[in-house]
């Protein structure tokens, strides 16, 4: 089926838009209710929205590459936010309304948190009508220009007026938009009638980063393994719109897609990229984000409040032992995607693609060389998470989901399967599955630990409408209930 505009995009992950574009775009236009479709992209790391349509790319994803590899962590981070610890001004829904009466308040949708209810806060009060769907002006004069700029043939022709853009809703990081052609203007030659305009967020920017991210796309693109790149720029860039259908996250359980899937992670694994060979992502990732952690001045209330209670896990020994459980953890550097997640896997509804070879991952900015059970771990991490659902905290976590060891063995089988057609692998096959049944599950314990870290700093710095506390509690939570099993 295919999807309507506001379904693309993921979790993973939502993302937050620009400084530039943040300081000069209309709030107004900016903060009015948003269609619900479903799930990614900040992000991308990623997420996405609740839907019915067709989708394309998400979130979904997360995580920004560094200057030594895609994805290697660099110093850009600290010098792209220095409004970290700036003071936390609320979400913008909640200044808009702060004139409107509302006596209604026992009306709060209950949050479908992980082991734990939502606190009864205004950011949940905030966000009680859903979430936004207008562009702003500032944000739609900008990706007329780009269009016109990049793309040529009959996108030079149109008035602004008649130019068409839609949110893609879903990306955790990215902000994402649909840009179409209207119906009664004919193509003069090869140029897309529809491309997905994706505007990074704060915590992606930076220009080794994104020239490092910018490469791989198109490298990625060129191999057919990813969607065609029309144009980049400092705050963005235009991508291929692919038809598709959008995959949701229960369907990351059926045994065809979890063993097409598998099949593609290990195609990625084999992928030699000009990038650096050294697995310097994870952690370097995740001391960066600590370092900001640990600097972060919350002003609200509820975000101070939920603050203090993750500062209670001690996160910089529980970083130490995590170090150390996984230096004990074998598992092969390979190039992994980082974030295989539904929001950053297309059905392709092309008519033309076999039933077996239907599946496409996309948003690769989390791409790097790393651990190979990073890989495994967060993906069977993401089988817990809907970001799709439309109320606060716009997630909804189902730790019951995570994938059973069968499921596991299903999904690892497979990869193996495809594996073997590259590369020798030993006999001893019950060996070697129960071995990679450690490694993801321990390497389980990383994504918990990264992503935790990471939504603590959207929560300063996205204006993105998302629980970002409550998701890194969730993260958390779910995190040392691993630890338990697998330690």
């Amino acid at each position: 089926m295919l999807l309507s505009p506001a379904c693309y995009g993921r979790l993973f992950r939502l993302r937050s838009i620009t400084g530039a574009l943040r300081s000069t775009a209309s709030p107004r236009c900016r903060l009015t209710p948003t269609l619900n479709n479903r799930r990614p992209l900040l992000l991308a790391r990623k997420l996405s929205m609740q839907s019915s349509g067709n989708a394309q790319t998400s979130h979904g994803g997360r995580h920004e590459p560094g200057p030594g590899g895609a994805g290697e962590p660099g110093p850009e981070l600290c010098g792209n936010i220095p409004s970290i610890t700036t003071e936390d001004t609320g979400p913008p829904l909640a200044r808009r309304r702060q004139d409107v009466v509302v006596d209604e308040k026992n009306l709060r949708t209950p949050s479908p948190l992980f082991d734990a209810s939502v606190d009864d806060d205004s950011e949940a009060e905030s966000y009680r009508g859903g979430r936004t769907e207008d562009v702003d002006r500032d944000t739609r004069s900008r990706a007329f220009a780009w269009c016109r700029d990049f793309l040529s043939g009959s996108w030079k022709t149109i008035p602004e007026e008649d130019f068409e853009i839609s949110i893609v809703s879903g990306g955790l990081s990215n902000l994402l938009y649909l840009c179409t052609l209207p119906e009664h203007v004919n193509s003069v030659g090869e140029e897309p009638r529809q491309v997905l305009l994706r505007i990074y967020g704060a915590i992606l920017q930076g220009v080794d980063s994104l020239v490092l991210e910018s490469v791989m796309f198109a490298i990625l693109a060129e191999r057919t393994l990813g969607p065609k790149l029309y144009g980049i720029f400092p705050e963005g860039r235009l991508e291929q719109y692919l038809p598709n259908t959008r995959m949701n996250t229960e369907q990351l359980s059926d045994p065809a897609v979890s063993a097409e899937l598998a099949t593609k992670v290990a195609r990625f694994h084999e992928m030699v990229m000009p990038f650096n060979k050294e697995p310097k992502w994870l952690f370097g990732t995740i001391d960066k984000y600590m370092y900001q952690v640990m600097k972060l001045k919350f002003v609200r209330e509820a975000h101070v409040k939920k603050f203090k209670k993750l500062m209670k896990f001690d996160l910089p020994a529980e970083l130490q032992s995590l170090r150390a459980l996984l230096a004990e953890t074998p598992s092969p550097v390979v190039f992994c995607h980082n974030d295989v997640q539904e929001g950053n896997i297309l059905i392709l509804d092309d008519s033309g693609q076999s039933s077996s070879d239907r599946l496409m991952l996309i948003d690769f900015e989390y791409s790097s060389y790393n651990y190979r059970g990073f890989d495994f771990g967060n993906h069977f991490c993401e089988w817990m998470y809907d970001y799709t659902y439309n109320q606060w905290p716009f997630y909804k976590a189902s730790p019951e989901n995570y994938p059973t060891r069968e499921q596991q063995l299903h999904f690892l089988r497979s990869y193996l399967l495809e594996r073997r057609k590259y590369s020798d692998i030993p006999e001893d096959q019950t060996k070697i599955e129960e071995d990679m049944i450690i490694e993801a599950n321990r390497y389980a314990l990383a994504s918990h630990f990264l992503w935790a870290l990471w939504s603590i700093i959207q929560a300063k710095i996205s204006k993105i409408e998302f629980g970002y506390m409550d998701y890194a509690q969730v993260r958390l939570d779910a995190y040392f209930k691993q630890k338990k099993l697998f330690s």
